[in-house]
């Protein structure tokens, strides 16, 4: 499975504000580059803390281009079954896969698994195991996976190794504050995750970067 990670930040590196809410920070051209990547991508995934702050729904937004190519699953990481039944991404226009652990409530887990499919892969903690909920994506037949957040989530596919590609679009724009997320949170790395700097574009009035890095899952 390829694995891949977009996101987008802010000069000084942060996801959002000290308020966590969802923050504009991509141009118009980067949200049509998203788009396409939406587009070509089997699956895309987010923590249950973007699903609270930005109630995303992950689905196409270019009616040709989602009548060409649908809309991609979506997986939601949610160890214990946080997601609001009301949640956009639980509507009818995709298929969502919403990934839990044995701390979750069952009725919590039960409401969830009406209008979405409810998956418990074996984890040895609390929190669920990326490689264990990759190879269920993998039965189910996932062969490109797009990670779009939040910091903890993507902390957690860098640390376990299985991250292809990193692209990531920076606003020339200054949010500050310590406890403001960042692209990388979590607990951070003993040892660093390296990666190679593939390409650098001007788009609109940021900057985007690409990285290449070791996913181990291809």
């Amino acid at each position: 499975m390829y694995v891949f990670v977009n996101a987008a930040v802010s000069a000084d590196g942060k996801l959002s504000d000290i308020r966590r809410g969802q923050v504009a920070l991509s141009s118009s051209e980067d949200f049509e580059r998203v788009d396409r990547l939406r587009a070509e991508a089997d699956a895309i995934l987010v923590g249950v803390g973007t699903v609270l702050a930005d109630d995303p729904s992950l689905t196409v937004k270019d009616d040709d281009r989602r009548a060409e190519d649908g809309n991609p699953t979506r997986v939601v990481l949610d160890s214990r079954a946080r997601t609001p039944t009301d949640a956009a991404v639980l509507d009818d226009e995709a298929e969502t896969v919403v990934a839990v652990t044995d701390e979750a409530d069952d009725e919590r887990v039960s409401a969830l698994g009406n209008p979405a499919d409810v998956v418990r892969p074996e984890s040895p903690d609390d929190r669920v195991d990326v490689r264990a909920l990759l190879d269920e994506l993998d039965r189910r037949g996932v062969e490109s996976l797009m990670v779009e957040g939040g910091g903890e989530t993507i902390a957690s596919f860098l640390d376990a190794g299985v991250v292809d590609e990193l692209t990531v679009y920076v606003a020339p724009v200054f949010v500050g504050g310590r406890d403001a997320p960042t692209l990388v949170d979590g607990d951070g790395f003993v040892e660093y995750v390296d990666a190679t700097l593939r390409d650098v574009e001007r788009l609109g009035e940021g900057v985007l970067l690409s990285y290449s890095l070791n996913g181990s899952l291809n």
